[in-house]
């Protein structure tokens, strides 16, 4: 996954249309995925609330575009 707009972000996204979260642990993010799946299928759960509902999918929309537009740091050192 070099550059956003890489195919692997591009897998990452559309993975995370169908589970939040997994885009990110596509992309090797364990913490991100475990945030995202949280809030929102905590929030889908609290649909009744209606307000749960519409953070739950805000963050759905919110772990799409992280997805689409991760890109990695790579951090060299010279000995």
């Amino acid at each position: 996954m070099a550059e956003q707009g890489s195919a692997g972000n591009v897998i990452a996204a559309i993975c995370n249309v169908f589970f939040p979260g997994l885009g990110q642990l596509v992309q090797g993010r364990i913490g991100a995925a475990l945030f995202f799946a949280i809030v929102v299928f905590g929030g889908y759960a609290l649909w009744f609330l209606v307000i749960p509902a519409i953070i739950g999918g805000i963050f759905h929309l919110w772990s799409i575009i992280d997805a689409a537009k991760f890109r990695k740091v790579v951090i060299y050192r010279e000995y």
